[in-house]
This record gives structure tokens, sequence and C-alpha cells, in this order.
């Protein structure tokens, strides 16, 4: 059968999302399944990749987002939509896209909204509402949101909250990890800096509501307090160039999107502790990957990256610089044999097996469609004039 995912928050150097859908893609086509993907781009583009295909429309850049678009046209998506026939629609944003929802009950296809982030989070980190009427405004959101779509899935518990409070129903399917690729074999030998200097990476996109701020005046409380830990910052966004003022005269080095995933698993094996600074993170991908890779976490305590923290795998704290300094420093106490194996041990509970898996239980797609390839010729003429 074939599934239609469509997402806005998805670019070449995107992160959480891009690496769902893809690896939503290898699972879906390893079950007899086909995925297709409709993203915003610069262009329109129809590509066949080896997790599936994705078709890009042709989508203006959101001001200040640091290089994501967005499906503005949605008569346009609407109307390769109605050339694929999908049996299943998957929607990755509660924004623009929520309007898919009513498409996919007129034309009787199941529909599911993934929530990714937390509505009442990304307000009171952009909006001057406030705690109060962010929770106001999202309830409302969610709520009409949920309205049109056949089922709601979230990641965590911490996403799952702010449905829970207006009784919304979610479906818990948890994100995962490739447990190949980052695995501890990664870090290499010589990764120590000189004099046994710990070593810490934020992996993260630079924007307001990750909070990337608070990593840098982490190690500033370490430093003060005389432990000279260096800090490595992998990722771009609209906060590279405050952040790089930020962290003058501090061993804080920003290193930029990485685009190779073995780059990415190698910097995060080679690390002591990975920071997870964001308040209102729904998942944490990138923290799930250090753990794969043995490497602990230090996450915000109010995030769902919080309940990644088991044993000594990692740990929690006020998303403030002083309690994550001293979370830090809790956790290099730790032998570092017995925090690194305790990481991969949690990272071994997320297979990205169990998410696909899961999704396609949800959808009902237990087997391989046996009608088999459907012609896409209608829609190829569509996409060549879009």
């Amino acid at each position: 059968m074939r599934v239609i995912h469509v997402a806005n928050a998805y670019t070449p150097r995107s992160g959480g999302i891009r690496t769902t859908v893809h690896a939503l893609g290898h699972g879906y086509r390893a079950a007899g399944h086909e995925l297709v993907l409709v993203v915003p781009g610069p262009r329109a583009e129809d590509e066949e990749l080896p997790w599936g295909r994705r078709i890009t429309l042709a989508g203006p850049k959101i001001p200040g987002s640091g290089g994501y678009r967005i499906l503005a046209n949605l008569q346009g998506v609407r109307a390769v939509l109605d050339a694929l026939e999908p049996d299943r629609l998957e929607v990755s944003d509660r924004v623009t896209l929520r309007g898919l929802g009513r498409w996919a009950s007129a034309a009787g296809v199941p529909s599911t909204v993934i929530a990714h982030e937390r509505v009442d989070g990304v307000l009171r980190a952009f909006s001057p509402l406030g705690a109060r009427g962010a929770q106001l405004v999202a309830d409302r959101h969610n709520a009409a949101t949920a309205e049109r779509f056949d089922r709601v899935v979230t990641t965590t518990s911490f996403a799952a909250q702010e449905f829970t409070r207006i009784g919304v129903a979610t479906d818990h399917v948890p994100l995962g990890v490739d447990l190949d690729q980052f695995r501890p074999s990664t870090r290499p030998s010589s990764s120590r800096p000189a004099g046994g200097v710990p070593q810490l990476v934020l992996c993260s996109r630079l924007s307001r509501e990750k909070r990337p701020d608070l990593a840098i005046e982490a190690v500033r409380v370490l430093h003060e307090g005389g432990c000279p830990a260096q800090l490595v910052i992998a990722g771009s966004g609209p906060l590279t160039a405050s952040l790089r003022r930020r962290a003058q005269g501090l061993p804080v080095e920003l290193v930029g999107h990485l685009a190779d995933r073995s780059s990415v698993a190698s910097l995060l094996g080679a690390a002591d502790v990975v920071l997870a600074p964001g308040p209102v993170e729904t998942f944490g991908l990138a923290a799930l990957e250090a753990l794969a890779c043995g490497t602990p976490i230090v996450a915000a305590s109010t995030s769902a990256v919080a309940e990644l923290v088991e044993g000594d795998a990692g740990r929690s704290a006020a998303p403030e610089p002083h309690a994550l300094a001293a979370a830090v420093t809790a956790l290099l106490a730790v032998p570092a044999a017995q925090r690194r194996q305790a990481a991969r041990a949690r990272a071994e509970s997320f297979p990205w097996s169990r998410t696909t898996d899961t999704m396609l239980a949800l959808h009902g797609l237990t087997t391989p469609d046996p009608v088999g390839q459907r012609s896409d010729e209608g829609a190829r003429c569509l996409m060549a004039g879009l």
C-alpha cells in the first residue's frame, strides 16, 4: 500500500523529521509498502531514493528560520494527493498543513498527524503570550487539529501532555536510532584532548527554542568552578552569529552542520557528555544517537529528553547554566566504562524497527500490498506542471 507523508520542516540541513521519515521509508519498503514524501523546496522535483519517493514542491522561505521553507500552495498539495491516490496519509505539521486532514476525510483516506513539537513550548519561545496565554492558544489549536485527523501520534509522554490536558487520546510511537551506524566503536582512540580535558558536545539546530546558549553558559560555569571542559557545537540556524559572540573567550568551537552521518557519529562517540539543554524538546534524536554511541547525556528536566535518562546513561537538570554544569560534573564522576555501557544499553531499547512496526500496525499495514505498484503517469504529468 502507499503511504503519503507531507512535511514542512525538511531541508538538507534539518535533523529530526528528515531522519524520521527516511527511517520510516526504509521500514515501510522492507514490509512491502511504499512511502511518498511531499516537502517544500526551491523548485519542483520528483525523485526515487533508496527509502522511497520524494516529491518536492516549490515553497517560499520562512523569514528568520535559517532556511526552512513552507508548503504554502495547499491547492497544489491536494492536487498531488489526488493524483497519487494514497492509502494512508501522514502529516508532520500542525500549522499550515492541518487542513489536509479535511482532504483525507473527504477522500476516505485514514489520516495521522504526528506531533513533533509542543505548540505551547514554541509559543512561549517566540511570542509574548506568557505561559498561561501560550497554553490557552495551544489548547484551542490542538483541539482543532485533532478534530481534523483520525489519529494523533506523539513520540513521548512529554509530547502527549498538551493533548492529554484537553482530553485528546494519542498513540505513543517512540522514535528510534540506527544502532549500527551509531555505536561505541565510532569513538577514536585519540579523541581525548591533551591533559584529560572533558569533551562536551551539543548537536542541535541553533534556534531560540533549542536554547543552545545554555550549553555555552554551562561551560562558563564549569570553567569558573575549575573544570576546563571544552564544547563542540554542531548545527546551524539563525542564532549562529550570536552564539559565536557569546562563546568568545571560552573553549567553544562551532563546526556548523555536519551533513555526513558518520561524522556526526564520530563526534558524538568522541564526547564525554552530550548536552541537550532545550527546555521543550519533544524527543531529541541527537541525544538518542549519543546514547547509541555510548556517550551519556545531560538533558533539561523540563523536556522529553529527560525520559531517555536512566541510571548512569545521563542526568537531567533544570534548564539553567548552574544546574546543567552540576549535572555534567556529577556524570563525569561516574567511571567512564560504567556510564558508556549504561548509555549504549539504554539506546538499544529504541531500534527504528520498533518505530516502523508500530506505525505500520497503527495503519493496519502489517502485510504487503497484494495489488502491487500502481501507475503514476498522472502524478508525474501533474508534477511536470507544478
